[in-house]
């Protein structure tokens, strides 16, 4: 470690290259993703310039995408909706709670009355003034009786939203929320402008670092800076295009031609190679992003609990962690919660593979054998057909046929997520429990994709949510995570880091994790060296 860090406060840092001190660093013992961050830290990075034209190549996109941030489902809306607009509270590069557009807020002592100060001065795109009343119509957008959003669990507790004058809401829940200040994060409820209380989502007005110049949906979005941005040293690009290049191949190759400046979802078989080659940077950072073979509990043969537990002993988690993720990760324990988080149960029993075991959950189930289709496609994942592959020959030697479907890509949300019974699927976690947990795993959630419902669970939700003990909180917590990984209806067999690539001319500052590409915000974080 002494070396370690003679190398980082050495006179000569600054002159070394970024795949130079990696290599140095990686010699002295670091990890990859160790090293990685140490070179991508702010000492490494020179002072942020204006100007260029950044283009960005994503995995992700549909024809079905709209601006409305309530529908907002993949990596390629939710960094086109972050371009575009801001929220309360924002999760920064440093993976902590900051205000954005809120300036302050309190909470009473129960957790369920909120205050937010509102930042003065700021305009939209459009020149409007931001005040309350737009907040108030942007969170109200995802509540009421016939709302459709991706987040109406997470808000439907709001009882009331009130405004003080023009720059105070209070807001009042129905049950305490310790994390409240967390959720009003999310890409969802980005604040829109209003009139008459109703929000104009469809211009992509916002307040954000970039304005919309245009938007073809499953095609490419193109933005310009916005020169009044409100958020100080922020917003770097003249111009931003984010195109959606769903064929990893095609993704790679754009980026090596220099068709585009950056890439998410790089090949793990060949991300070596690609981090080998002139001129581009590989990056990686570790957060909560697991990959999932997902069934409906709700239907035949996956409504017995015995059934869910046979596919789970029935899956060798090691070897698709070495196979399909190689090495870019760890493995998981069919819960959402990851290492990052605050109450992630250490003690858990990792559930091991056991073809012996889940032969006696098909017996306790009453089979001797069993046959299942699992639906796949590389748009859940990158190798989610390899890793269903995988898993069909683990599962073989407890009796288990799996069945495995190639899907289109084009379509695999829309047609196969959500629709049919076994899926493959994966979801990026959340930086809290309770915001991962109220958002996916919570009984009649529009995103909780295996329909569970576990009334133990549920309860558990709602105390933890107002406790204020850390220590009963974390009991709580545990005991949710082990529902899950008995109980649910999703085998979370590995975790994985944020893999994704840049050309040499792309600089940035430390990264967060809590999403991918710098928690969603590269457009606003990064800048050309």
């Amino acid at each position: 470690m002494k070396n370690i860090d003679k190398l980082t406060r050495s006179p000569g840092r600054s002159e070394l290259s970024r795949r130079e001190f990696i290599s140095r660093a990686l010699a002295m013992g670091l990890t990859l993703p160790a090293a990685i961050s140490l070179a991508d830290s702010p000492a490494m990075a020179a002072p942020p310039k204006t100007g260029g034209r950044m283009r960005i190549g994503l995995g992700l996109g549909s024809t079905t995408n709209t601006l409305d941030p309530a529908t907002f489902e993949d990596t390629y809306m939710q960094i086109v909706g972050f371009g575009l607009r801001n929220c309360l509270t924002e999760i920064n590069n440093e993976d902590q709670l900051v205000s954005e557009l809120a300036e302050s807020w309190e909470g009473s002592a129960d957790a369920t009355e909120w205050t937010f100060e509102l930042k003065k001065g700021i305009e939209f795109h459009s020149g409007k003034t931001m005040d309350a009343e737009d907040v108030i119509a942007s969170l109200q957008h995802h509540l009421g009786e016939n709302s459709t959003s991706l987040v109406y669990s997470i808000l439907a507790p709001i009882e009331e939203i009130r405004a003080d004058g023009k720059s105070t809401i209070a807001i009042k829940l129905s049950n305490g929320n310790a994390d409240f200040p967390y959720l009003l994060s999310d890409y969802h409820i980005a604040i829109l402008p209003a009139r008459d209380g109703v929000v104009d989502w469809r211009s992509g007005d916002g307040t954000g670092a970039y304005k919309l110049k245009n938007f073809e949906p499953g095609i490419s979005t193109s933005m310009v800076r916005n020169p009044n941005y409100w958020k100080e040293g922020h917003g770097h690009f003249d111009e931003a295009e984010i195109l959606s290049i769903i064929d990893t191949n095609a993704r790679t190759s754009a980026l090596v031609s220099g068709e585009i400046d950056a890439m998410d979802r790089v090949d793990l078989k060949t991300a070596h190679l690609l981090g080998k080659r002139p001129g581009i940077n590989l990056k990686e950072t570790q957060g909560t992003l697991h990959y999932v073979y997902s069934m409906f509990c709700d239907t035949p043969p996956f409504d017995n609990p015995d059934v869910r537990l046979a596919l789970k002993y029935g899956i060798d988690r090691q070897d698709l962690l070495d196979k399909l993720l190689f090495g870019h990760g760890y493995v998981g324990n069919d819960h959402p919660i990851g290492r990052s988080n605050k109450y992630f149960a250490t003690e858990l029993p990792q559930r091991p593979y056991d073809p012996d075991k889940a032969k006696y959950h098909l017996k306790k189930a009453g089979l001797t054998e069993l046959t299942v289709p699992l639906s796949a496609a590389d748009a859940a994942f990158s190798g989610a057909v390899d890793g269903a592959l995988l898993y069909k020959e683990h599962a073989s030697k407890a009796g288990i046929n799996i069945d495995v479907i190639r899907e289109p890509n084009d379509g695999y949300w829309e047609n196969v997520w959500d629709k049919k019974p076994f899926v493959a699927s994966y979801w990026s976690g959340r930086v809290t429990e309770d915001w991962v947990f109220s958002s996916i795993y919570a009984e009649g959630v529009s995103l909780n994709e295996t329909h569970w419902a576990n009334p133990r669970f549920n309860d558990l939700l709602k105390q933890a949510r107002s406790e204020q003990d850390t220590g009963k909180r974390g009991e709580m917590y545990f005991e949710m995570q082990k529902l899950c990984s008995d109980d649910g209806g999703v085998i979370a067999p590995v975790f994985s880091n944020y893999v994704f690539a840049t050309n040499d001319k792309v600089a940035h500052n430390r990264m967060s994790a809590a999403w991918d590409m710098d928690g969603i915000k590269c457009l606003e974080r990064w800048w050309f060296a």
